[in-house]
């Protein structure tokens, strides 16, 4: 294994109140990230982002209640993209929890930008240059 990419997680589903507000963020901000739109299951099954062929992240109908808050962290692969993410999230109707820059509090090298998405999750996008 020493010379494999170990993951943590293979995909992750969150509960959203407003499946169309939440597409709208996601597909918004997780855009820079390229991060699409890569199936719409229709009806409690919801919509899975990710890189070409990866469903990596969804979103679903909450049953009961939303999943959040919660902290979700995504991979940018450069500065501009964290940048991008912010921007359009905040157009697509996220709230600023953080505008994008250094966080030396982590590492010296960790930039990154937070949203508030409908939900009330933090969602941040990093890289760690």
């Amino acid at each position: 294994m020493a010379d494999e990419y170990r993951r943590v997680l293979d995909h992750m589903t969150i509960r959203v109140r407003d499946m169309g507000a939440s597409r709208a963020f996601y597909a918004a901000a997780l855009a820079p990230l390229g991060f699409g739109i890569v199936a719409d299951y229709g009806g409690d099954q919801g919509i899975a982002f990710g890189p070409p062929g990866q469903d990596d992240f969804a979103i679903a109908p909450a049953r009961e209640a939303a999943s959040g808050p919660l902290h979700l962290a995504f991979y940018a692969p450069d500065r501009a993209a964290v940048g991008d993410f912010h921007v359009f999230g905040m157009t697509a109707g996220g709230r600023d929890n953080g505008p994008p820059g250094l966080r030396p509090q982590y590492h010296e090298s960790y930039y990154a930008a937070y949203l508030i998405d409908p939900d009330g999750n933090n969602v941040e996008a990093v890289h760690h240059g």
